[in-house]
């Protein structure tokens, strides 16, 4: 798995979990999916990935997504 397929992995199992806890934990948790949203935007915008930087230091490698 490349690090682009596993940021995209973990960001959509984040989301769906923040959705999860919404509906049957608390509202409050709407929260965490804005967070979420957020981030995605701004690395985006910047190329600041909190998540990328983990997953480089757990092993995963670099490569081209769709080859």
């Amino acid at each position: 798995m490349t690090l682009d397929r596993a940021v995209m992995l973990f960001a959509g199992a984040m989301v769906l979990l923040s959705v999860a806890l919404t509906v049957w934990v608390s509202p409050y948790w709407v929260w965490f999916t804005v967070f979420i949203g957020l981030n995605l935007m701004q690395s985006a915008i910047t190329g600041f990935c909190p998540a990328a930087i983990l997953f480089r230091k757990l092993g995963v490698k670099a490569g081209h997504a769709f080859s």
